[in-house]
């Protein structure tokens, strides 16, 4: 007889089909990053834009963290089968509006969208594991799930890169509508209508809303016109979304734990390493497919897969360090922000002046630092925090760092628009102004590098 808890028990007749369905729904959202950064600079050059570049990836990640927030209560109100046919029908018609997008605003209104549904439909998804799953399957349904992740960083990049380079990247969205009426389908059919999520707790408004605003004033600092509208907008949102930190730390309701701004405390200090870090190395993704074709000459298959070094890294390093024994983790956590210093420094140097080699081994070594550290982080934040704080910590680690990442695409854009990058990169300007704009995000890695060096300590 088939054990309970083996992988030939998951892919028996009647769980198959439930496991593919989870499965495409964590596709969705995992492939869509590395699709859209290889198509980007395509998608620029048909319909224009470039002042918004960083628009396009911030928007995305702030409609996965509103969706996130509250695609537990959605489960609650409507029952998990509605919720999450809903979520796929939000994602479709998101991807329908980039598809259709006749200008790169409407196409930054159809990434908010689709990363309401995104982020919604991987919330669903880990809920439906418990409503779909017998607990004994649940470590094997997990890990799964982590392998569509790495399957994304082989497969996005080709997905987009192949449409990019046909001269058809509308179709890369259509493509995924395609597969998004699918789950809907599916979703209907198989999902259970019972609701499984915990109850308690209302939506974080405020806290969200502060959030929105505070990324809007940082991206909008790159397209207001007049220098001191601009530094004005970027301040404003910096102290917005310290704003917001303050709030969630008095509100009962909160997106994360009371001390995430408390930097005397383990959860504190670890989700300042995840924010600034991730802010310092998302510039990469929004900016290096359009360096790497420009400056270097390379097509969008093969740019993309460069940048997907970054996931590649981290993949692969997270297996490297899984077995360290806890007297090590303090280290591991060290050298993995050294390693992202060092990792976002290089980059920053090989986009402009090096090679395809070297801005390859780079994004590889960037990675590899998160890799290092990133379970031992998580591990931090959520042991430092409260018991009855401990799942609101678990959900902030994934949650700061899409807010890391919303604010640093928000910040590229800025300061590509202001370094002369408003109407695309050119061999010209991007050789002479191109440097400074990666460089800018080094200080970011330092501060997280300081935070994790003092969380670090055993």
């Amino acid at each position: 007889m088939t054990p309970s808890n083996s992988w030939r028990g998951l892919l028996n007749a009647e769980l198959a089909p439930r496991f593919a369905l989870l499965c495409l729904g964590i596709w969705l959202n995992a492939a869509d990053t590395l699709v859209t950064v290889t198509i980007m600079p395509s998608v620029a050059k048909e319909i224009g834009g470039w002042q918004y570049f960083g628009w396009s990836i911030a928007a995305f990640l702030l409609g996965s963290i509103l969706a996130g927030a509250c695609a537990g209560k959605l489960s609650i109100r409507f029952g998990l089968r509605r919720a999450t046919a809903l979520a796929g029908v939000v994602y479709a018609i998101g991807c329908a509006m980039g598809a259709l997008a006749p200008d790169f605003l409407t196409f930054v209104a159809g990434r908010l969208v689709q990363g309401l549904g995104a982020g919604a439909i991987v919330s669903l998804c880990y809920v439906a594991i418990t409503a779909m799953f017998p607990e004994s399957l649940w470590p094997r349904v997990y890990g799964a799930i982590a392998g569509v992740w790495g399957a994304a960083t082989l497969l996005g990049p080709l997905c987009g890169g192949l449409f990019a380079q046909a001269g058809h990247w509308r179709w890369a969205f259509w493509f995924f509508v395609i597969q998004a009426v699918i789950f809907v389908g599916a979703v209907l059919v198989m999902v259970p209508g019972a609701p499984k999520a915990p109850q308690g707790g209302r939506i974080p408004g405020r806290q969200l809303a502060l959030l929105t605003l505070g990324v809007t004033l940082i991206a909008a600092a790159g397209v207001v016109p007049g220098g001191l509208a601009a530094a004005l907008c970027a301040v404003l949102g910096t102290l917005t979304m310290a704003a917001m930190l303050v709030v969630n730390g008095r509100s009962p309701d909160r997106l994360l734990p009371r001390s995430a701004s408390d930097l005397a405390t383990a959860t504190g200090l670890g989700l300042a390493v995840i924010f600034f870090c991730e802010a310092a190395a998302i510039g990469f993704s929004v900016y290096g497919p359009t360096f790497i074709q420009t400056l270097h000459g390379a097509d969008p298959l093969l740019s993309g897969y460069v940048i997907g070094g970054i996931a590649a890294g981290w993949t692969a390093f997270s297996f490297v360090v899984a077995g360290l024994k806890p007297k090590h983790e303090g280290r591991a956590i060290r050298l993995g922000a050294v390693v992202i210093v060092a990792g976002v420094s290089w980059g920053a140097y090989e986009m402009v002046h090096g090679g395809l080699v070297g801005i390859t081994l780079s994004m590889v070594v960037l990675g590899s630092g998160f890799g290092i550290c990133w379970a031992f982080l998580a591990k931090r934040v959520i042991g430092g925090a409260p018991l009855d704080e401990q799942p609101l910590a678990s959900a902030a680690v994934p949650t700061t760092q899409l807010i890391g990442g919303a604010v640093g695409a928000a910040a590229a854009g800025a300061l590509a628009n202001a370094l002369g990058f408003a109407h695309g990169v050119e061999p010209a300007n991007g050789a002479t102004h191109g440097l400074w704009l990666f460089c800018a995000f080094i200080p970011l890695a330092v501060v997280g590098l300081a935070a994790a060096w003092r969380l670090g300590r055993d």
